[in-house]
């Protein structure tokens, strides 16, 4: 894998995640003042989020510094991981709008 590949890759990601970042902010109003139920509820998908985020840096972290087959391995686990936080994201975006 070439570097401009590489960059660019990331340069997807981290720019996914600023998107998705910037949509669980636009429901957080709606999940904080939803009835006490709803609340537990966005807690608990305002933590499972916050990992799979912390999940997602570290691996870019780690891809950063990676070249090669690790680099290819390594993209296929944040791969993994980009998709479970879409999922979630979609979860927290049909229960809260």
């Amino acid at each position: 894998m070439n570097k401009e590949t590489k960059k660019a890759y990331i340069d997807k990601i981290e720019a996914k995640l600023r998107e998705w970042t910037a949509e669980f902010e636009k429901l957080k109003p709606k999940m904080e003042s939803s009835e006490e139920k709803l609340k537990e509820e966005y807690h608990k998908v305002k933590e499972e989020l916050r990992a799979k985020g912390e999940d997602i840096r570290k691996k870019l972290q780690e891809l950063k510094g990676e070249g090669g087959e690790a680099w290819e391995e390594l993209k296929f686990g944040t791969d993994d991981a980009w998709e479970e936080m879409k999922i979630a994201i979609k979860k927290a975006r049909s229960k809260f709008k």
